[in-house]
């Protein structure tokens, strides 16, 4: 395959630039980025556009990136390529925020991106993302559940901050890829944790793609195909509902309202994307609310529900029915939400528990003690299988809560627990908390262990848990 070939037939289909246009180059150093570096090059040598190289250092792998740093300014210069870095000590910077690590990162690489972008009158950032990187992110969320939506999974073109991201080797194969490199002699470097199966997306590519692959060898290329389709009727479905919403939807100040009876009567995935639209309208901070949340406010608004009805749908949104009419409202900063308790148990052998109100997911891992597995970060807990009473809860804090903290005498309660540790007012009533069946407090993820269920000399069975909220 000429991959050469390939990237200018993408951005011809679907418009990814314009001749003459700026570029930044996303380029980690590894062989997809450096390869999207050398083409983009070669098109830049052609007058055809101009290209920037961006690459961030996050601090993580301190060898490692300084490596990468090298790697990458030194063949950005041997191109002709001007090459813009950034050094950013993450590991702080995820201590300090208590963040997830990817996300975290993401936020901040995307801010230097955009930057440089602006800086640079770029129309474009591209990104390195090709066909197998397509197929693990829809299996990723087929396996996390999804709609259509997440099916199409990374767009070849998004607009963003006035900017288009753009992913021109898409459609391209890891193995052609790395056989380009080869061929135009381009050095990269190899991503150790790219190894690591702490990382869920790993775990796909390393153990469950080569699995499925044995029943489909053409499955990594059938995902992708999966991807293209969906995300072309995702599209003309969104489009739909843009149309909609200016038909059906009422905006004032604050709020968006339609008509029970106009809602009701459409189809029932008009129905549910319709209320996604007026939410994101609202609020940008939509990506938690959960499919059983939609459907609540989408029922709510039949013939048969009650006329008088409210609910807060998250994200700072409450929504009303009032007769014939439902309402959303976007909450002020000042005024928070009514948060219902919540509580789900986990059996002997579940595996994984979401507790949705809180957007927090728990995986539970048994193994032998001798495997010598510990936390890494405060999102890990270890405890002793045979010291917990099963199931165990996953609740949010009712009044009284106390945890018998690990180091210290006695117990302290867990509002204060969360004041201590600057936790927001508006998180604290859907904050995640792990008991045991006896009602013992075992863990506040992110927070603290509690002094129950402590691996020992003595320990045969341990319970590895780790606490996800994404």
């Amino acid at each position: 395959m000429n991959l050469r070939s390939e990237l200018e037939k993408a951005r011809a289909e679907r418009g990814l630039w314009s001749e003459g246009d700026r570029i930044v180059a996303a380029v980690s150093g590894g062989p997809d980025s450096m390869a999207l570096l050398h083409m983009l090059a070669s098109l830049a040598d052609e007058g055809k556009l101009s290209v920037v190289a961006a690459h961030v250092n996050h601090g993580f792998r301190i060898e490692e990136s300084a490596r990468e740093l090298e790697v990458v300014t030194a063949y950005a210069e041997k191109l002709g390529v001007p090459c813009e870095t950034a050094l950013l000590d993450m590991p702080s910077y995820i201590e300090e925020t208590r963040l997830n690590g990817q996300a975290a990162s993401r936020e901040r690489r995307y801010a230097f991106l955009h930057e440089v972008a602006l800086r640079r009158g770029a129309s474009a950032i591209a990104l390195a993302h090709h066909a197998d990187d397509q197929a693990e992110t829809v299996l990723m969320r087929l396996i996390r559940g999804t709609g259509l939506t997440g099916l199409a999974g990374m767009l070849s073109k998004r607009r963003e901050k006035n900017v288009e991201l753009i992913r021109p080797m898409l459609r391209m194969k890891k193995s052609d890829i790395l056989r380009y490199c080869r061929e135009h002699g381009i050095p990269y470097c190899v991503d150790s944790s790219n190894e690591e199966r702490y990382y869920f997306r790993n775990i796909i590519r390393l153990d469950i793609l080569p699995y499925l692959s044995q029943h489909n060898p053409q499955l990594p290329q059938s995902l992708q195909r999966l991807a293209e389709v969906a995300g072309a009727e995702d599209d003309w479905m969104e489009k739909q509902t843009e149309a909609l919403f200016a038909q059906l939807v009422t905006i004032s100040p604050d709020e968006c309202a339609v008509s029970c009876t106009g809602l009701s009567g459409l189809h029932v995935a008009l129905q549910r994307r319709l209320i996604k639209l007026i939410l994101s309208y609202l609020s940008q901070e939509t990506e938690n609310i959960s499919f059983e949340q939609i459907e609540t406010m989408r029922l709510a608004a039949s013939p048969h529900a009650p006329t008088t009805w409210r609910t807060d749908a998250g994200a700072r949104v409450r929504c009303l029915r009032e007769y014939d009419v439902m309402r959303w409202l976007r909450l002020p900063r000042n005024e928070l939400p009514e948060a219902d308790d919540y509580e789900y148990e986990a059996g002997r052998d579940q595996a994984s528990l979401t507790a949705e109100p809180s957007g927090w997911t728990f995986d539970f891992i048994r193994e032998a003690a001798g495997l010598g597995r510990k936390p890494a970060s405060r999102y890990e807990a270890c405890f002793d299988a045979s010291e917990l009473a099963y199931p165990l809860i996953v609740r949010n804090r009712r009044p009284g809560d106390r945890i018998h903290v690990l180091g210290l005498n006695g117990s302290k309660k867990v509002q204060d627990m969360f004041v201590d540790e600057k936790i927001a007012p508006s998180e604290r009533a859907r904050y995640p908390l792990l008991f045991d069946a006896a009602g013992r407090l075992l863990w506040i993820p992110g927070i603290r262990r509690s002094s129950h269920a402590l691996t020992g000399s003595r320990t045969e069975d341990v319970l590895f848990v780790r606490a996800r909220n994404e």
